[in-house]
């Protein structure tokens, strides 16, 4: 089963009916299926095809769901790339991807140096008047006759970019069939949506949680509804005007809306279903949340990337074991071992392993693009290596104890400390670093780095976050930086980052060290 097919089906079957709100543009399914063959026949005439990479650098906006399901007609595949990524970061997802096209904004200008180092890339702009490439108006004029039949066997839909935890970015190969099975089906049964309801976008579609609602609402034939940039008090607005029944989000997003949602809860009213995945969901935001929107049923869920979902906590658990990630979505097996591979006794500490069929077929990724060696060492015997750290109770709830990948979850953003790392090591200043994630009443966890500085010079938090922001995308910076003497380190050399989480959770606390970056 094919995404584009789905759609088309869908145009036949609801074809007045809205499938597509962005601002002031509206389309049904029948106009967005004509936009998608034209759209599909003008990369076409650009000489896209079967297996060909399209990295999408857009923000939000009717363009990116018409590439997704144009790419997908011509069995090419999408690499979504944020618009909060900065041209080096780019520049990396280009060379690993080698894409026939890259699409962005503009006449190309902030991205310069990413187009020169990929001459042979079909160039599409969203803008007008850009040397040497194809304006996206001129796509859409392209006939909107039906792509030509594919082959069987051509799965792959999306390249989605992670880090691990070497901090090098790496592109997880999702299958139309990942899709299909994860947004279509699952989560239809699980969460209990369908082509009745209207479904908001809060987040970037380039971001997979972006992208799952987009998944959810055109599969299903429902509403969907994307914001080209989260503003609180617009999201009320919209879903008040557009009567939304079902909003994905991160808890940033919750934190953001309350002050708006109690102003008048009842231009909620609408609103009957929120799913949120990202960090941790504060048990006292849900309950604040709750009492305002009564009405409403709650699920959080924790996924990856690799996988998708893996386990949710229903409404009713959202209380009772507030502390947990829930319980194995049906179908997901998940194991919890040790260094040696042996599974732990219930309530002790191990790696978090997953497996749900064969990968590519059902939720799990079909491997790390161009990179085998990668993919060996995540799936083995068809288990995925999360790289959390676990352990379950006796009922079968899990919690998240560690993150042996050191990842901060900022905003419903991932943040690989590997990653930040490598950039303040490019500072002449900066002999050593260690980056950690600690509370922050916002975001839900924010980026703290421990500087060791080299003999003679005097680095300062302001120099440091001024050198990041240069190199990394804005909420991937430090907002505290601590300038040590000496990191913490075992007998082996090893920084002791347990010992920097303690104490950055005081120092923070104390305001010691502190440097604020907006």
């Amino acid at each position: 089963m094919r995404l584009e097919t789905i759609l088309r089906a869908q145009a036949v079957r609801h074809a007045s009916k809205v499938a597509l709100v962005c601002g002031s543009e509206r389309l049904s399914y029948r106009e967005l299926d004509r936009r998608i063959r034209s759209v599909a026949n003008g990369l076409r005439e650009n000489g896209i095809g079967p297996g060909d990479r399209i990295v999408v650098f857009l923000s939000n906006g009717v363009e990116v769901v018409e590439l997704f399901f144009a790419a997908f007609s011509l069995g090419a595949i999408v690499v979504p790339v944020t618009t909060r990524l900065t041209s080096n970061e780019l520049l990396h997802i280009c060379s690993d991807s080698r894409p026939a096209a890259i699409v962005f904004e503009g006449d190309g200008a902030a991205i310069n140096k990413v187009l020169q180092a990929n001459p042979d890339a079909v160039r599409i702009t969203t803008g007008t008047n850009c040397v040497g490439a194809v304006e996206y108006a001129e796509l859409r004029k392209s006939e909107p006759t039906p792509a030509p039949s594919l082959p069987i066997g051509c799965d792959d839909a999306i390249i989605m970019y992670t880090s691990g935890t070497t901090g090098t970015p790496k592109g997880a190969i999702i299958t139309h069939s990942n899709v299909v099975v994860q947004h279509c089906f699952v989560n239809a049964i699980e969460w209990r949506i369908s082509s009745d309801d209207v479904y908001l976008v809060t987040t970037p579609l380039a971001h997979r949680t972006g992208f799952a609602r987009l998944a959810n609402s055109l599969t299903l034939g429902g509403t969907l509804v994307v914001m080209k940039k989260f503003d609180s008090r617009e999201a009320v607005d919209t879903i008040a005007r557009e009567k939304v029944s079902v909003v994905g989000m991160v808890p940033t997003v919750c934190r953001m809306l309350l002050p708006e949602i109690k102003h008048d809860p009842g231009r909620c009213a609408s609103l009957r279903r929120i799913v949120v995945t990202g960090e941790a969901f504060p048990v006292e935001l849900k309950r604040q949340f709750l009492a305002l929107l009564p009405q409403v049923r709650l699920v959080s869920f924790f996924a990856i990337t690799e996988v998708g979902g893996v386990t949710s906590l229903s409404h009713e658990e959202q209380f009772d074991h507030a502390a947990s990630i829930g319980r194995p979505t049906p179908g997901v097996e998940v194991r919890i071992v040790d260094d040696a591979g042996i599974e732990v006794k219930t309530g002790e500490p191990g790696e978090l392993l997953v497996r749900v069929g064969e990968p590519g077929r059902y939720s799990v990724m079909r491997g790390y693009y161009n990179r085998p060696e990668d993919t060996a060492k995540t799936i083995k015997d068809g288990w995925i290596h999360t790289g959390d750290v676990a352990k379950a109770d006796e009922d079968g709830y899990l919690y998240i104890v560690d993150r042996k990948k050191d990842m901060v979850l900022s905003g419903g953003f991932n943040i690989y400390t590997k990653e930040v790392e490598q950039a303040l090591l490019q500072n002449p200043d900066v002999s050593d670093a260690a980056v950690v994630g600690v509370p922050d009443a916002i975001f839900g966890e924010a980026v703290a780095a421990f500087i060791e500085r080299c003999e003679g010079t005097g680095p300062t938090p302001s120099s440091i976050v001024e050198h990041v922001r240069n190199l990394v995308a804005g909420y991937k910076k430090p907002k505290y930086v601590f300038i040590v003497d000496a990191l913490p380190r075992n007998s082996l050399g090893k920084v002791l980052k347990r010992d920097l989480r303690a104490q950055a959770v005081e120092l923070v606390g104390n305001a010691g060290g502190l440097e604020q970056s907006a």
